[in-house]
């Protein structure tokens, strides 16, 4: 970029109590009242021992909407990095669960601020949603724009997860249920994977004073769906020839229901087979001769993956086209607040910089995959 730009501050917002493996199938619900088969064996796998949600414990009843969540995490940005909500020029939001259709979320969320008029934009999509809020902001900051504005991610999940939804397609299969689970391992793997929350970054074209921030170097994002199927989706089927058939094209909206078409779905297989060489050679690789890349001058690697069961495939991928990281440099904490999607990085990057970890000088490379259909972002900072 020809002009700097800052994230001058982060702010992250997790709601009520944290929840633990042993609770969670009590908040979200079991499907047509029996324990899921697949959850101890995922929740082994993913390394996740505690996360969020935005429901109450008890009653199972919605404690935030998304905008609502994404309003928090912006009302948290601190004065003493200049950020003042009235003085704001630009406001990107970027979820892959909007509270409705229309209006847009950017648009929910200025009304729950209640700030003066200022651009609004939304981005769509699954985990890439919030880094590309924060390019659009960047972008727009960079270019004269816009001089002050925030980029969000935010996740409410546990809406497609509830027992609620899960088993609507299943309330005349109860007595399939003793010899196969209702819900297929794709719908089910996800269950216990994801959760809410939300995070704010607040970017400028200066830097604050006396305290550290982040100078963004660059941020790239890169889609291969000409060369993969869909791998995870919601409000459609999957087919046999890999096409998606979207809720609106069946006869009705019941037999969209009973198609399970709602829950949020992970070809697991395909998950499993393509992500690492493609986020690591393939969306990586070209990477290193344009930046001039060198593993050794990455001082914090900052992964979003969705389970600890990729960790060592990860590492294994980048050290396949030699530029392996040590461990000992990498940060995640999706261990303690789960995989909140397009709201991670943000968590993740909130936590470090207010952490005192970080030095002045110091460079952070960022991997923000998205399985939707195989897209994938990375962006550098450097601690200023």
């Amino acid at each position: 970029m020809n002009t700097k730009v800052y994230i001058s501050d982060i702010s992250s917002f997790l709601p009520n109590d944290p929840v633990s493996n042993d609770e969670m199938e009590g908040v979200l619900g079991m499907v047509g009242n029996l324990p899921s088969r697949t959850r101890k064996i995922i929740l082994r796998n993913n390394g996740i021992k505690q996360r969020y949600y935005a429901l109450d414990p008890v009653s199972g009843v919605i404690t935030h909407s998304n905008a609502q969540l994404t309003a928090e995490a912006i009302q948290g940005l601190s004065s003493s990095a200049g950020f003042v909500m009235d003085d704001l020029d630009l406001l990107c939001c970027g979820t892959s669960s909007p509270d409705q259709f229309m209006p847009s979320h950017g648009s929910m969320v200025h009304g729950e601020l209640g700030c003066p008029a200022l651009e609004v934009a939304t981005t769509s999509g699954i985990c890439l949603s919030g880094i590309s809020a924060l390019k659009y902001v960047v972008m727009a900051v960079a270019s004269g724009m816009a001089q002050k504005g925030v980029a969000t991610g935010s996740e409410q999940a546990s809406t497609f997860m509830s027992s609620a939804i899960c088993a609507a397609s299943g309330r005349d299969r109860a007595a399939e249920l003793e010899k196969k689970p209702i819900l297929s391992f794709e719908a089910d793997f996800l269950r216990w994977m994801l959760s809410d929350g939300a995070g704010a970054c607040f970017v400028t074209a200066e830097k604050p004073v006396d305290q550290l921030a982040l100078q963004v170097d660059w941020i790239e994002m890169t889609s291969h769906a000409h060369r993969f199927e869909p791998c995870m989706y919601a409000g459609c089927v999957k087919k046999e020839d890999g096409s998606l058939q979207g809720w609106r094209s069946f006869d009705s909206l019941e037999a969209a229901v009973a198609a399970e078409a709602f829950p949020v779905k992970q070809d697991a297989k395909l998950l499993n087979k393509d992500i690492v060489p493609f986020l690591t050679k393939d969306a990586f690789g070209p990477l290193v001769p344009k930046y001039d890349l060198h593993p050794d001058k990455i001082d914090w690697f900052l992964p979003h993956y969705s389970s600890a069961y990729f960790r060592e495939r990860v590492a294994e991928g980048f050290e396949d086209i030699g530029f392996g990281i040590d461990m000992e440099r990498w940060f995640t904490n999706l261990s303690s607040t789960g995989n909140t999607g397009s709201a991670s990085i943000y968590i993740m990057l909130e936590e470090l910089l207010h952490s005192g970890k970080l030095e002045k000088g110091e460079t952070l490379l960022c991997m923000i995959p998205e399985s939707g259909r195989f897209s994938c972002g990375y962006m550098q900072l450097t601690v200023v």
